[in-house]
């Protein structure tokens, strides 16, 4: 007489499972990203409260199929005890995975995003995306432009949204200019030349462009390393490079700071 082997996995079992922890992962791996302040480099702060509503529905639901399912298994298991059966509906489906794969991508994928912490892009990726002293064509162009802050209060993308209107680089020529960014080391630019760069997010960080100015130094630009972090201090002046008037920062003074917690412009 044969004897059949029980099957370690029924999907009919485990399934329903599968896709319950699942969406629990994703819950708490949305709140978890707000906690660590991962969320400010990954979207734009007017999602958060809509992401971290996301995050809180996913752990209740989860919760509440998870209560579901323990119920429909504790009625079933008591059904068995009294040595009846009952006709279970069976509803076909079309899929274009075997049953459980959907759930189990999504399981996994959750899991990875607790392994790996986001990264912060970079020069590299800046290089790749056109840096530029413009705001992108693609992105929201104004027709006007007014602050009220000082030249020396502006930050980067306060100095390129002023450009974007008024384009002419001797207009600001001689203005103070304090601002903060990362290292990019243009290989068209000369040795004494780099350039101070911060990304900016409109809705999340696959839409994020980089933007900068040029900043002249007085030695070669070998002292500050590609990615290092500079407040810099100068006055603006306009520079012939690469055959194109350019509004460039003169440094008077370079200090080395630490990457801020929020790293995007907006």
């Amino acid at each position: 007489m044969a004897v059949q082997s029980p099957k370690l996995f029924r999907f009919s079992t485990w399934g329903p499972w599968i896709e319950v922890l699942a969406v629990f992962a994703w819950g708490v791996l949305l709140l978890k990203y707000w906690v660590s302040g991962e969320l400010n480099i990954l979207i734009h702060p007017n999602f958060f409260a809509l992401t971290n509503g996301t995050g809180v529905f996913l752990i209740l639901l989860a919760c509440y199929k998870g209560a579901q399912l323990l119920h429909q298994q504790w009625r079933s298991r008591r059904v068995r005890n009294r040595g009846t059966r009952t006709a279970t509906a069976a509803t076909d489906h079309i899929t274009l995975f075997p049953p459980g794969w959907s759930a189990t991508i999504l399981l996994v994928t959750a899991l990875l995003g607790f392994l790996i912490s986001p990264r912060v892009f970079a020069s590299d990726k800046a290089m790749m995306r056109n840096v530029n002293d413009f705001l992108p064509v693609t992105q929201s162009q104004p027709q006007a432009f007014r602050t009220a802050r000082k030249p020396e209060e502006r930050s980067l993308i306060d100095w390129v949204r002023t450009l974007t209107v008024y384009p002419e680089p001797d207009a600001y020529t001689g203005q103070q200019v304090n601002v903060q960014g990362f290292v990019i080391h243009l290989p068209d630019l000369p040795e004494e030349y780099f350039l101070i760069s911060r990304f900016v997010i409109t809705c999340c960080a696959a839409d994020a462009y980089p933007v900068g100015l040029p900043v002249k130094l007085s030695q070669s630009r070998s002292a500050y390393p590609p990615d290092t972090w500079l407040e810099i201090q100068g006055e603006m002046s306009t520079e012939v490079l690469g055959d194109q008037r350019q509004l460039t920062i003169v440094a008077n003074s370079i200090q080395e700071i630490p990457e801020p917690r929020n790293p995007y412009e907006y």
